[in-house]
């Protein structure tokens, strides 16, 4: 019983595609995939500098991790001179921000349809990555995935911070520190949006970059309830997102049993310890799997 390898994005660590030197750093880090930003950490008067710069290292740079590129929103033509600059260096992703919904998402896979064919590139191998809910309409929108998913949609993520700009909110924050309700909410909208799509949940970044055990102990919790992989800010959070998305050895030595009682079943249910499992276990036990050998 086979069925396609799950896609392993644990860590994703943006670098600014503006600085030299943290871009030539960037080989050094063992992150599941790199995000060249040409959005929020480049001031306008840099962007084409920016431009030219990922170009040239996507062309250039060792294909260690993943090499995605943050393209800016569509509220501007920004985003077209953002693929039509770095699609010649074959990106292995787009990471689409402020999505509102699968329009939105589609809109961009067109830009991409053009730009592949003119690269000789093969039709739809660039998938995007959507920050799904970085404003209202985007919350709100995150069930159209599921109904009508984008061809080339990888995964979906949040951003609680752009959401707190467009809701004119003071903070994102309660009192004791945790994100409020709503954020919470978007949150697990996100969460629900992308397991109904099929796709992967990308949690957004833990923007304390010092704070590794609270780090360790959030992905350890997020992976529990479902989330694939976290955004980094800073390479030092890297290796601690990987081991927090490390399934213990009681998982793995679970999930190979999973796999074995299938194996031996003649129909698709199988009995381990006195307990029916059907496939929905057998996704989840090649899914830890999966993650172990990530971490190797």
């Amino acid at each position: 019983m086979t069925s396609a390898p799950m896609t392993v994005l644990r860590s994703l660590l943006f670098i600014p595609g503006d600085s030299e030197k943290k871009l030539a750093k960037a080989a050094e880090v063992k992150a599941d995939a790199i995000i060249i930003d040409l959005e929020d950490s480049v001031a306008a008067p840099r962007k084409d500098a920016a431009r030219a710069m990922a170009r040239e290292f996507l062309k250039t740079a060792p294909r260690r991790s993943k090499l995605f590129v943050r393209i800016n929103p569509l509220e501007s033509d920004a985003p077209k001179h953002d693929l039509a600059a770095v699609m010649p260096g074959r990106p292995d992703g787009i990471v689409f921000p402020k999505a509102a919904g699968a329009a939105s998402v589609e809109a961009i896979s067109k830009e991409l349809d053009a730009l592949e064919k003119q690269q000789g590139l093969a039709a739809g191998s660039t998938p995007i990555l959507a920050i799904a809910a970085e404003s209202a309409a985007g919350v709100l929108t995150v069930g159209e995935y599921a109904k009508a998913k984008p061809a080339r949609l990888l995964g979906l993520s949040w951003g609680p911070w752009d959401l707190a700009a467009d809701l004119g909110a003071a903070t994102n924050r309660d009192a004791d520190g945790a994100f409020g309700f709503t954020y919470r909410m978007a949150m697990s909208m996100t969460l629900l949006g992308a397991k109904a799509a099929g796709v992967l949940a990308i949690d957004t970044p833990h923007t304390d970059f010092k704070d590794e055990q609270g780090l360790l102990a959030l992905c350890k919790s997020i992976r529990r309830d479902g989330w694939n992989g976290k955004l980094a800010i800073h390479p030092a959070q890297v290796d601690v997102i990987n081991e927090g998305f490390r399934p213990s050895a009681d998982e793995v030595a679970h999930a190979e049993r999973v796999i074995a009682a299938f194996e031996s079943a003649a129909t698709g249910v199988a009995s381990l310890d006195g307990v029916m499992l059907d496939l929905p276990h057998l996704k989840q036990a090649r899914n830890v799997l999966a993650l172990r050998d990530a971490s190797k």
